[in-house]
């Protein structure tokens, strides 16, 4: 038997936040066009390009995708990613969080204390700054931020702080001095804000700092920068059978971190 965790909007599709699945040895892509077959017409549908996976708390990005195969015992969660926004701003919910990305102009003179500033401000956002070039796009932040989550849920963070956990993944590594010196908000460069919180709080930051950003999140392409930064060969991206392997590489990376 498969359990099936259904979080957040999903919960709408199956009028329940939990199913028990009799078949055993099937894939990811499987059950979900099971469980599609299954979704009573007057419910809202499962949209399969706008979830995550987990299998047993690990993201199947990291597995084997939608081809990973499921067995006895296993605990699916499905967690649907709503997003949205202006072009100053990237929202999106996951996990029942409010998270939004938006991206520091080059001429706040000293983004470490604005970023100390913002976070007392706002004790009851999370708030982390890392350097825009380290982060791929919308799908890398949605799978690095994911892992995090999961880990604060199972209490297994790198770091007391869930802010310190996302900037170490984000670096790929378990040193936090390492994590702030590579990828931690410099001057003179573009730095993006991860903010996890509800969203009224959101909404208020927002407008505070609006002036402050840049019109577009994610303004250049840095596949290469990234690629280059974290090692990674065109050899390990021609081994991952996926739409995205550098991506899925980046989070594999990220969910394979231990204390």
């Amino acid at each position: 038997m498969i359990t099936v965790k259904l979080l957040g909007g999903a919960k709408k599709s199956f009028s329940s936040d939990k199913l028990e699945i009799q078949n055993d040895n099937v894939t990811i892509s499987t059950l979900l066009d099971d469980l599609k077959v299954h979704i009573p017409a007057h419910l809202p549908q499962l949209d399969q390009n706008n979830i995550l996976v987990a299998v047993n708390g690990v993201d199947s990005s990291v597995l084997q995708g939608k081809d990973t195969m499921l067995k006895n015992g296993d605990v699916v969660s499905i967690i649907p990613v709503v997003h949205g926004g202006g072009s100053k701003r990237i929202q999106f919910d996951l996990m029942n969080t409010s998270i939004e990305l938006v991206l520091l102009k080059k001429t706040i003179k000293e983004p470490i204390k604005f970023l100390e500033s913002i976070r007392e401000k706002y004790p009851s956002l999370t708030i982390q700054g890392i350097q825009a070039q380290y982060v791929l796009n919308v799908g890398h932040v949605k799978k690095t931020i994911a892992i995090s989550l999961s880990a604060k849920k199972a209490d297994t963070l790198l770091s007391n702080k869930i802010e310190t956990d996302i900037l170490m993944r984000f670096a790929c590594t378990r040193q936090i001095s390492d994590a702030i010196s590579k990828v931690g908000v410099k001057t003179n460069t573009n730095n993006m804000l991860v903010i996890l919180g509800k969203k009224p709080s959101l909404e208020k930051l927002f407008h505070e700092i609006e002036d402050l950003l840049e019109s577009n999140v994610f303004s250049k392409a840095n596949s290469k920068f990234v690629q280059k930064e974290f090692g990674i060969t065109q050899k390990e991206l021609d081994c991952v059978i996926s739409k995205t392997p550098l991506e899925d590489l980046l989070a594999e990376r990220s969910a394979t971190l231990f204390h």
